[in-house]
């Protein structure tokens, strides 16, 4: 029986407290390296990590945040409700290409994710060393599920103790617990003094914590110098990121490292690095020769401008703006990648629209802050911003002496001590600023400069790209919801829900439509459909479509496809469509159904009875020949029948069978709720946090009642 965690705490313990315990002993019980709990924030859609241990706070820095919709292990996780596993450095990479940049050793992963029945609270990111066998056994597998669970299990008590544990601002980075029997510590200065060569050893954030007197000699420095410095700031000729880089790779690979490094004037010194989950043991002999390095384990790299730690934030961030559509997009992501690798604490993304300062998004600053600025003239010659944005001008103060000498008349308006002010400029062309803020003094170093600048190019492109995007959304995005119907008929007999659902990628548009079209008294159709493509020209194309549907309306129902078909032919659109088009006749509770190349409706009968996938055969999608024929499918629908029409993309999914999603969307339909508004939602909830969904979805439901009495005679 498992021990339970939970209680072994102690009451006297803070919720956070008995979540880092959780963590480490999960950790332990695994045998991983390190791990993490990500914890999430349902009214954002965010993961943020909480609490991590075994790494340092500098590595996770770009993913401290993590939205639920991102190709990362811990978003997948949760979202999908899978336990996510890399063997391998290659496996990682061809998983999450855009995460192995700036990770590229040799390590294991395993994310899983942490639910209670329908709640989702986060999930649970564990690594081992690349020296682990590639496979996760069965049994690996039921500690990562034991762990998972007992971490819900503490979540869902403190949230019934009205205690909910939040993740912090900064992820809390919890030590390794030590053994308890250790050498005694003059012992084993004494052994380490006796070995050839000199010894010293780093904790997990790169400090000495210790180091012998030999080590000092060949290093060129006083044991006061060193102790508690880290080596590359302490040692000028060490103020290299590929030195940085082996020793982040000791730490997340947990293999040993090796590097020669010259000691000025010519003393070339071989470093080998051994690492545990408590620090680096580091042996420095006197080599020979030099430079002879081992390659961090990963993909080549050009050699770094910055330290390694913040290029690969820095690589991580352009990997991810990509991929960014939106300008809310571009915004989070230079949020989440910028403001830790920088140590900034604000961020305001702005542009100048017809003479006025417009922020058109923002971090760690209040609303009230923000309705600031527009109070700032837009005068190039006392606002940083303004000179950013008309003369492409970065600027940098350390604190506000700097700013008020170079700018006496702009008002400090936020309570902020430093502020980096980034032109951004694409092909000659400002598109707006990027402010930097820090809550304390900070200088701005050379380095620091020149990479901002940089990325400031980076941010510009991005956010041009999206700035285009956005305007051609609202205006495709317009124009289909002028061409949707506003609301569908009130028919007699007849209960109906739809929902449209737009592609998550590329514009959030398409040619996917329905409708109902009363006939008669007791007679009604009811097409759905679909235009190839996300874009304009196919919404323009849907619109067509509904046209020539309504204008024969009313005809056979082959007919009706037969002479919409011949439309679409005539305008050439380079476009297909598929159709379904149901004639009902609600007084003899018939169906007739033809298809143009649709998927299948499914139709449960009344009193809850099996939903059967109805078998149309399918016609030629409209526009492609004007001689297809629909062949007219007649079915019963009586009193109580639930018929679902739906477009491909309820269905379909990259590696899916077809008729399998389709047979399991007829058994989903099988539970479907009474009320027909909160069974439509239902179908498509699923679809909706789908990571993987690529095109529209419309759905549209149809129950068959009871006609009021006079109907047939009216």
């Amino acid at each position: 029986m498992r021990e339970n965690l939970v209680s072994a705490a102690g009451e006297a313990a803070g919720w956070d407290e008995r979540l880092d315990e959780v963590l480490t002993a999960t950790v332990e019980q695994c045998g991983a390296s390190s791990g993490g709990v990500y914890l999430l924030r349902a009214d954002e859609g965010v993961l943020h990590l909480a609490v991590v241990q075994g790494l340092p706070a500098e590595f996770i820095a770009p993913w401290t945040r993590v939205a639920l919709t991102a190709p990362a292990p811990s978003s997948d996780a949760l979202r999908d409700r899978r336990m996510v596993w890399s063997g391998s450095q290659e496996d990682f990479a061809r998983l999450y290409p855009r995460i192995a940049v700036a990770m590229p050793y040799h390590f294991a992963l395993a994310a899983a994710p942490i639910c209670t029945g329908g709640r989702q609270w986060g999930a649970l990111l564990l690594l081992w060393p690349g020296s682990r066998p590639s496979h996760l056994a069965a049994a690996d597998r039921d500690l990562i599920v034991a762990g998972c669970d007992r971490f819900a299990e503490l979540l869902a008590g403190a949230e019934s103790a009205q205690q909910p544990i939040t993740a912090p601002l900064r992820p809390r980075v919890l030590p390794r617990r030590l053994a308890a029997a250790k050498l005694p510590e003059a012992a084993a200065t004494a052994f380490a003094e006796r070995l050839p060569g000199g010894s010293c050893a780093l904790d997990l954030n790169g400090r000495i914590t210790f180091l012998t007197e030999t080590a000092c000699a060949l290093l060129g420095a006083e044991q006061e110098q060193l102790l508690g410095a880290i080596p590359w700031q302490a040692l000028p000729w060490l103020d290299d990121p590929e030195y940085e880089d082996r020793y982040r790779a000791a730490v997340i690979s947990r293999q040993p490292v090796a590097f020669t490094a010259m000691r000025p004037p010519d003393q070339w010194l071989d470093f080998r690095l051994y690492t545990d989950g408590n620090g680096i043991s580091v042996r420095i002999t006197p080599a020979s020769a030099g430079p002879v390095t081992s390659p961090a384990p990963g993909p080549h790299r050009p050699t770094p401008v910055s330290r390694a730690g913040q290029l690969y934030q820095i690589m991580h961030l352009a990997a991810a703006l990509t991929e960014a559509v939106t300008v809310d997009d571009v915004i989070a992501l230079v949020a989440e990648q910028i403001l830790p690798a920088f140590d900034a604490q604000g961020l305001a993304m702005m542009s100048a629209e017809e003479g006025r300062l417009q922020v058109t998004g923002y971090r760690g600053y209040s609303a009230e802050e923000m309705a600031r600025f527009h109070e700032i003239p837009l005068d190039e010659r006392t606002a940083p911003m303004m000179r950013a944005l008309t003369a492409g001008v970065p600027g940098f103060f350390d604190g506000p002496e700097e700013l008020a000498r170079a700018f006496p008349e702009v008002p400090q308006v936020t309570g902020k001590k430093a502020w980096a002010v980034l032109p951004l400029v694409t092909s000659g062309r400002p598109v707006g600023c990027c402010l930097l803020a820090y809550d304390q003094p900070h200088r701005f170093a050379g380095d620091e400069r020149t990479v901002l600048t940089s990325l400031a190019g980076l941010i510009a492109q991005a956010l041009d790209r999206a700035h285009l995007y956005d305007t051609k959304n609202r205006l495709a995005h317009g124009l289909q919801q002028v061409l949707l119907p506003h609301a569908l008929p009130t028919i007699d007999g007849l209960r109906v829900a739809a929902r449209y659902l737009p592609a998550t990628r590329g514009m959030d548009i398409g040619g996917d439509f329905y409708d109902l079209i009363r006939l008669g008294p007791t007679t009604a159709a009811a097409v759905i459909g679909d235009v190839q493509g996300h874009n304009v020209p196919a919404a323009a194309l849907m619109g067509q479509v509904r046209t020539a549907v309504h204008a024969t309306a009313g005809a056979a129902p082959d007919q009706v496809l037969i002479r919409a078909n011949r439309l679409l032919c005539d305008l050439d659109p380079d476009l297909f469509t598929t159709c379904l088009y149901a004639h009902l006749d609600l007084a003899a509770h018939r169906a007739f159904l033809v298809n143009a190349g649709h998927p299948p409706p499914l139709l449960r009968p009344p009193g809850r009875s099996t939903t059967r996938v109805l078998d149309i055969p399918p016609g030629l999608p409209l526009g492609v020949d004007t001689t297809a024929v629909y062949p007219i499918t007649e079915v019963a629908f009586d009193i109580g029948a639930l018929m679902l029409l739906y477009t491909d993309g309820l269905v379909e999914s990259p590696g899916a069978d077809l008729d399998e999603a389709i047979a399991a969307l007829a058994r989903q339909l099988d539970h479907a709720v009474l009320d027909l508004e909160t069974a439509a939602t239902d179908l498509v909830a699923g679809a909706q946090q789908s990571a993987q969904r690529a095109d529209d979805i419309a759905t549209f439901l149809l129950r068959a009642t009871p006609l009021p009495d006079g109907a047939l005679t009216r």
